[in-house]
This record gives structure tokens, C-alpha cells and sequence, in this order.
């Protein structure tokens, strides 16, 4: 399939990204990467040309953030705001919601953060509570969210709420973009160990009025759109992680080819070089999943799209965390040193397994609509 032999434009894009990467590298100033990113067309390239994107999709898109991340310099917002909020309002938002945000969010001069986590329920779109009630035209929302990044630094924010369905009396997803500086939305920092240049944030939503024209797409549409934020965000979290993964074995090799303690370099003894070839191998069957996941969104095929898309997050995940594990431990004393830059990775890559969905609740996923297995819960 397409997705997996790159095409030409494709592997130039890549080169190019990895060339931008390579200029910034580890120390990288996030607004000022940010900012060449989006002026070279990289930030919007999943996004349609008519509002000032580059008419590809998740898979240049993840190509993008894998090889900023695999230099060293990962922006996670763009994992949010192209890639979550850009896909969902191009493909739902109101002509007027396109106009507004598609050319900001493509030339990075506007970024969105994406609201959906929330103390009690996770990421359980079935359990949460923040609410949505029409109030006249327009609405009023309450309730809290926890894990949200980079608010500070987004113009609006796209909350995930629930509103009451009149036929049923139950309560369905909507999406709502709420501006930053809206009355009643208030943000707090969560003290994080993890050191990242965004910031993680908790919402409270008091008594938020709104007009009508936040409500994004058809108010009946529910789980169909916020589906589609939520698989280009495990799409876009794989790359995420590989990019990751790539860093730090590619410090491990340049490290195990010249450190020698004996008659030659550490990297010719096979309890060196096995594990860091058993770490390429996983992170490069890692992205074979993540490509599929992409060239199946792109088609249009939402379901096998989710299917892959939690796979390739899960698979991402798991040789990261085995990438970074295994680097740090070939430079020994020197991998826990600042001087060498990996050891804050272990936490860093720790973030794949846990967020935007665990990796239990995947092989829940995989279990039961894959395997046609019973549900526990």
C-alpha cells in the first residue's frame, strides 16, 4: 500500500525536515522552531490549500514531528493544534470556523489546545461532565479538565463537553472552541517532573457563555467527530515517540562506535550491539503501523484508521520506552549525566505508554473490537 513505500515528494519532505531538525537541534527555542516551521509550510501540510495548508495528511503530517523529534527538538503542540484541532474543524467546522482558524493554525500564528482529559473520567468520553446547555442562542458550559498543554500559549482551546440529547434525555459529545481569555474559563499549572517547553494545564469551566458558532460541526454528530481529532492524535503520538526512540538510539550508536575499554569500540560486543538492533527493528515496525494508520486515515477509512492508529501508539509506546531504556544503559554513568541529554528522556518516554490513551486500555480495545472478545467493564 501506499502508505508504506514513501513517495518521492514524501522522502524529500523528510530530509527537509530532518535538515531543520538538525540546525536546532536539543536546545532548540520552541517559538522560534515553531515559527521556521510553520514559515517553511510544515506545521500546515496536513491541511487543505484553500485555507493555506499543504493538501496532505497524517502521513506527511507524522513524517513532520517523527524527524523534529528524532534531531531532538519535538514540538508537541503540534501533535494538538494541526494535527487534533486543524483535522477536526476542516473536516466538520462551519465555513466561517474554516476561515477563521485553518490559515492562523497552517501558518502557526494561531495555535489550539485540545480539552478532552478530566479528573474523574480520564479520557472516557462516555464519563465526562463537563456540560453543555443552550442558553438562548448561544451556550453555557461547566466542568473541569486536567492534562491539557499548552494552554497558556493557545488562542482557544477545543473542549470536549456533553450535551443532552432532547429525544433521549442522555448526554452525547460535542465540541466547542473556547478563546483563552473567555470569562469563567480559568487555567491553573500541574507541577510537572517532566520537563518539556509545553506546559501541562487544569481547566475549570464556570458557567462559560459561548455563542452559537463555537459548537463545531453538527450537533448529532458526537463520537464520529471527536474520533476524528482522537485518531490523528495516536497517529501523531506514535510519531512522537519514534522520533523520540530514533534520538536516543542514534546517541547510543555514535557512542557505543567510539567508546572503547578494551581491544575495540563497546559497540563490537554482541550485549551491546544486540539490544540496540533489536531497539532499531522495533521502532522501524513501530513506524510501518503508524504509516498504515496514516494512509488508511487519509483514504478516508475511519475504522480501520482507528484500528491502526491505536496499534501504532501502543507498538510506538513500547520501543521508545525500550530505545530510550537501552541507550541510557550503553553509555552507563554517562547516560544519567546532563552533558549526554538522555536521561530526562526516561521520563519523556514514558508519556507514550500513558498518554493520550494507556496502553492497557489499547489492548482493551484490540480485545474486544479486534478479537471479538468479552468486555470486563
Amino acid at each position: 500500500m501506499s502508505g508504506v513505500i514513501e513517495s518521492q515528494e514524501n522522502k524529500d519532505l523528510r530530509a527537509a525536515v530532518a535538515a531543520l531538525g538538525a540546525r536546532h537541534g536539543r536546545g532548540f527555542d520552541r517559538a522560534a522552531l515553531w515559527s521556521e516551521a510553520a514559515k517553511l509550510g510544515y506545521l500546515g501540510v496536513n491541511l487543505p490549500e484553500a485555507y493555506g495548508g499543504g493538501d496532505g495528511g497524517m502521513a506527511e503530517l507524522s513524517i513532520v514531528l517523527e524527524e523534529l523529534g528524532s534531531a531532538g527538538c519535538p514540538l508537541l503542540m503540534m501533535v494538538v493544534s494541526p494535527a487534533i484541532c486543524g483535522t477536526v474543524i476542516a473536516r466538520f467546522g462551519t465555513e466561517e470556523q474554516k476561515r477563521a482558524w485553518l490559515p492562523g493554525l497552517a501558518d502557526g500564528t494561531l495555535t489550539m489546545a485540545f480539552g478532552i482529559t478530566e479528573p474523574d473520567a480520564g479520557s472516557n468520553s462516555h464519563r465526562i461532565t463537563t456540560t453543555a446547555r443552550r442558553d438562548g442562542d448561544g451556550w453555557i458550559l461547566n466542568g473541569r479538565k486536567v492534562f491539557i498543554s499548552g494552554v497558556d500559549i493557545a488562542d482557544a482551546t477545543l473542549i470536549v463537553g456533553r450535551t443532552e440529547d432532547a429525544r433521549t434525555g442522555s448526554l452525547k459529545p460535542c465540541l466547542f472552541i473556547v478563546p483563552r481569555d473567555t470569562p469563567g474559563f480559568q487555567r491553573s499549572r500541574i507541577d510537572m517532573e517532566l520537563h518539556a517547553a509545553e506546559k501541562q494545564f487544569e481547566l475549570v469551566l464556570d458557567d462559560v457563555r459561548l455563542p452559537a458558532e463555537s459548537l463545531v460541526g453538527d450537533e448529532d454528530a458526537g463520537l464520529l467527530q471527536l474520533f476524528a481529532g482522537l485518531n490523528p492524535e495516536r497517529i501523531m503520538t506514535a510519531a512522537f515517540a519514534i522520533g523520540m526512540g530514533r534520538y536516543a538510539l542514534a546517541k547510543a550508536v555514535d557512542y557505543a562506535t567510539t567508546r572503547q575499554v578494551w581491544k575495540l569500540p563497546i559497540g563490537g560486543h554482541q550485549a551491546i550491539a544486540h539490544p540496540l538492533a533489536q531497539a532499531h527493528i522495533e521502532l522501524e515496525l513501530a513506524r510501518l503501523m503508524m504509516q498504515k494508520a496514516a494512509a488508511l486515515y487519509d483514504a478516508g477509512d475511519d475504522i480501520g484508521a482507528g484500528e491502526a492508529a491505536n496499534m501504532a501508539k501502543y507498538a510506538a509506546a513500547e520501543a521508545c520506552v525500550k530505545a530510550v531504556d537501552q541507550a541510557v544503559h550503553t553509555l552507563g554513568g554517562n547516560g544519567l549525566t546532563r552533558e549526554y541529554g538522555l536521561a530526562s528522556l526516561i521520563t519523556a518516554a514514558r508519556v507514550a505508554r500513558i498518554a493520550p490513551v494507556s496502553r492497557e486500555m489499547i489492548l482493551n480495545y484490540v480485545s474486544h473490537q479486534s478479537l471479538g472478545l468479552p468486555k470486563s467493564y
